[in-house]
């Protein structure tokens, strides 16, 4: 199917019923839910079936598409997609958008393009990504991952001066420690750009935030922006009943099978049958349990179809919950050993 810029018509209604937060103690606000581009997005997912889930996401309010340089696959193809899309679809919208991509991994070859926090690859690496987009600019950099091999100050630096060329409105940081996040503030703030926002991995399986990272980002006037929130599909019904064919942990995606243990399922089973008896789906508790916190400005959710993308949106519905509630979950969520991005925090 061939697409023209002039098919979609943004839904008139779009803003209707989104919960939008203060990121932080900035000036923007974000959608309580956004689109994470780090799955089905790549080259191993149909044009048409992206297309229709972004455009079905701005439809209902979310704001704000989340991207790095080496999602996919292969590395870059996310972005890539999405700019295509973009200039068809969403280019006449781009002041309703909030666009944000992340460089600290390994993305191209040679000495310069293995990842970290040097001044070198992170700038290069926006300048790609701005290409693959077709933007001007972004809404929001991070540095994807703290790495103790390159001295803060130039990491932090290269954001700053991501900001002060315009390719990047805001600058952010990504599975930092409490400790290196608030040392990242301060140079962040003597350089005179404010640090908008951390973007860790966070769920009802995964808490670790909770152990002073949130505290920090209060403190510190920081917006924080939930990745993982269902846990790589731990949270969700997919694997009440086993593994299916095609899931995530069938195919060693971010989800290792082992991790799916009797002990695991039974905390997961029992948070389901609390999800059922409030008339919400496990996904859907699990969201709103996520932004419980006013300090967790959003979650970021992926989505493989458009019904899956209902479906988590579906969770602003019913964000309150009973003191009984919460101390009901607290029973169950816990500590499933599926941060895999660990290391980057324990600095």
């Amino acid at each position: 199917m061939t697409f023209h810029a002039d098919d979609y018509q943004a839904a008139r209604s779009r803003y209707d019923s989104m919960t939008y937060r203060r990121c932080g103690a900035s000036g923007l606000d974000l959608p309580a839910i956004s689109l994470g581009l780090w799955h089905n997005f790549g080259d191993d997912v149909p044009l048409d079936r992206q297309r229709a889930i972004l455009r079905r996401a701005f439809d209902l309010g979310v704001t704000h598409f989340d991207l790095a340089n080496n999602y996919g696959p292969p590395y870059g193809s996310a972005e890539r997609n999405f700019g295509m899309i973009f200039a068809q679809d969403f280019r006449r919208y781009r002041d309703e958008l909030i666009l944000s991509t992340k460089a600290g991994y390994d993305m191209w070859p040679g000495p310069y393009g293995q990842g970290g926090g040097s001044r070198k690859y992170l700038l290069s690496s926006l300048d790609q990504s701005l290409a693959r987009m077709g933007v001007d600019y972004v809404d929001i950099f991070y540095s994807h991952r703290f790495d103790d091999t390159t001295p803060l100050e130039e990491t932090m630096g290269a954001l700053d001066t991501a900001v002060r060329q315009g390719k990047a409105l805001y600058a952010g940081i990504s599975s930092y420690s409490a400790t290196r996040t608030r040392e990242a503030v301060e140079i962040l703030g003597e350089l005179g750009t404010p640090m908008l926002i951390h973007q860790p991995s966070y769920s009802m399986l995964n808490r670790w935030i909770e152990e002073g990272l949130l505290d920090v980002l209060g403190d510190e006037g920081v917006g924080c922006i939930a990745f993982s929130p269902l846990a790589q599909g731990m949270l969700t019904d997919k694997y009440l009943g086993g593994i299916p064919e095609g899931s995530r942990a069938a195919q060693g995606k971010s989800l290792s099978p082992d991790l799916l243990t009797d002990e695991s399922l039974r905390h997961v089973r029992a948070l389901n049958d609390l999800a059922q008896s409030r008339g919400q789906s496990l996904a859907q508790l699990a969201l709103a349990w996520a932004l419980r916190d006013e300090r967790v400005t959003s979650v970021l959710i992926g989505a493989s179809s458009v019904e899956q993308l209902e479906n988590s949106l579906g969770a602003l519905d019913g964000l309150d919950f009973s003191t009984d509630e919460l101390n009901r979950i607290d029973e169950h969520a816990v500590e499933a050993g599926i941060n895999l991005w660990k290391r980057s925090s324990t600095y």
